[in-house]
């Protein structure tokens, strides 16, 4: 039986909860944005990873020369910028083959007989009109790269005198170091097929300018370093653009012992490679001077001395013997 107070009233269920709180509204919103701060933050390490990359690269071109043995550059070398090959860091196999196909007469895949291909013949550039024209057709690459007033080229007795220097507004090496800059680079490799084809020796010469290096101890980094490396480095971009390496004589570091601006020590001009390319009877003279000796004659035991041509005394006896009598017997 209900009481008369509970008539009328059904039955009532509270359901209690733990209320609402601030934080409800953003749900996972921050999972969200701190998975971006991770992906940003590993590109960032991806990019430092590759920087570094190719910083090594850029130094261990500068320390291995062009046969690969690396050398003690000395203390301080520190590259402005970057200046390394460009291209991805993906390393490539080479693909497997089957038999030697540039061997003359080999078979195709098809069963063909390849064709032979017949080696350029080789140009000699001895006189002065073989000179002229190539100067002409290497002032005309350097233009290509828009290096026209970093080249110069001289016609002398000893061969064609290529001078590459710098500007005030073109350097040929990055400041302080012997990594060439871009436009340097694709210049010597552009000249590499030139010099294939030609029978002539060359001399490539480094040269800086007067500025000094705060070492200035023996085993420090100096001038006649940095020549001598950019020197290395020449020639390694002239064999990269597929020169025949006989084709290099003598490689030299001059330091800065022959300004062309002596009034300036930090001139632009100073700053140079040079690529002397000999006369057939030139580049013998030089090999002569540093060879072995062929005419011998025995001073003591274990000493000798190398004699002269019989001919070339004889004229040399010719020009002096009518001064001598000129002196003895004056008029």
């Amino acid at each position: 039986m209900l009481k008369p107070h509970d008539k009328g009233h059904d039955q009532t269920i509270v359901k209690r909860g733990g209320g609402k709180h601030a934080h409800d509204e953003h749900g996972g919103a921050w999972k969200v944005a701190f998975a971006d701060f991770c992906l940003a933050l590993s590109c960032l390490f991806l990019v430092l990873w590759l920087m570094a990359s190719r910083n090594t690269e850029s130094l261990q071109q500068i320390l291995t020369e062009a046969d690969g043995a690396k050398t003690d550059q000395g203390k301080g070398v520190m590259p402005e910028q970057v200046g390394g090959p460009r291209g991805s860091l993906i390393e490539r196999f080479p693909m497997p083959r089957t038999g030697n196909s540039e061997a003359p007469g080999a078979q195709l895949a098809s069963g063909e007989a390849a064709p032979v291909v017949t080696p350029p013949a080789k140009i000699k550039y001895d006189s002065p009109n073989d000179l002229q024209a190539l100067s002409k057709a290497l002032t005309q690459m350097s233009a290509d790269f828009g290096l026209t007033s970093n080249l110069e080229t001289v016609i002398t007795p000893y061969g064609l005198r290529v001078m590459l220097h710098d500007t005030d507004h073109q350097g040929m090496f990055v400041r302080g170091s012997a990594v060439p800059t871009d436009k340097f680079r694709a210049l010597l490799r552009k000249m590499g097929p030139l010099f294939a084809r030609m029978e002539n020796q060359m001399l490539i010469v480094g040269h800086t300018d007067s500025l000094q290096y705060a070492d200035t101890s023996y085993s420090a980094f100096s001038n006649w370093t940095l020549s001598s490396n950019r020197a290395m480095s020449a020639r390694a971009q002239l064999l990269a653009g597929s020169m025949n390496p006989d084709s290099v004589l003598q490689v030299v570091g001059m330091a800065d012992r022959a300004p062309l601006d002596a009034k300036r020590a930090d001139a632009g001009v100073n700053r140079r490679i040079e690529l002397l390319i000999l006369t057939t009877g030139q580049a013998k003279t030089i090999a002569a001077m540093f060879g072995m000796p062929n005419n011998k004659n025995a001073l003591t035991e274990e000493i000798d001395t190398a004699l002269p041509d019989n001919s070339v005394l004889q004229k040399l006896r010719e020009r002096l013997l009518p001064q001598a009598d000129k002196q003895v017997h004056p008029r």
